[in-house]
């Protein structure tokens, strides 16, 4: 996996769906870097088996991989009755505690996107945490790492916003002087 440098504050994971090919390389990725060998070969070995934390849906000929987005006013932690469900700083990801978890799902139910699910083992509940520690180490999330067609990318919230204006902006000023063009 790659060792591309990141830094997690302020940053999410977007998906480019027209390069998607649903192959589920993050979802293998993601439970691998979960797991507790995190080697492929011993992981498949494991009881329970490592869960990944991303699930990648068909959407036509794609498919769209989904993960946690990390809520700015996250219902899964304003639910949480033990406080399990956490983030560190206002620019930290949501995480679990496992050991505060109490398996009461209640975040699974106020979940928008349906990302959070039970453990392997029942005991408590696993979602994206954006690789917490791959990030704080430079590195990108497991997930975007494997993505072999740069599909999955791992940008700054505010530049992707300003890369989609440009290009929306590009794309009507296109269709305006094709208009004019054609008086």
């Amino acid at each position: 996996m790659g060792k591309t440098k990141a830094k997690a504050a302020g940053k999410m994971i977007v998906c480019r769906i027209a390069r998607c090919l649903g192959c589920r390389s993050c979802e293998i990725a993601c439970a691998v870097v979960h797991s507790q060998s995190r080697d492929l070969l011993a992981a498949l070995a494991e009881s329970p088996r490592p869960q990944a934390r991303v699930r990648v849906e068909p959407v036509g000929e794609h498919g769209l991989p989904i993960q946690c987005r990390h809520c700015e006013s996250a219902p899964c932690i304003t639910v949480c009755p033990t406080e399990a469900m956490h983030r560190a700083s206002e620019q930290s990801p949501v995480v679990i505690d496992a050991e505060r978890c109490i398996g009461c799902k209640l975040c699974m139910v106020v979940c928008p996107f349906g990302v959070i699910e039970a453990s392997a083992d029942g005991k408590a509940v696993v979602k994206c945490d954006l690789c917490a520690e791959r990030t704080q180490a430079g590195e990108l999330p497991a997930c975007v790492a494997a993505c072999l067609t740069r599909a999955l990318q791992f940008v700054d919230a505010g530049e992707d916003n300003r890369r989609k204006r440009r290009e929306a902006a590009k794309a009507a000023a296109q269709g305006a002087a094709e208009a004019d063009a054609a008086k």
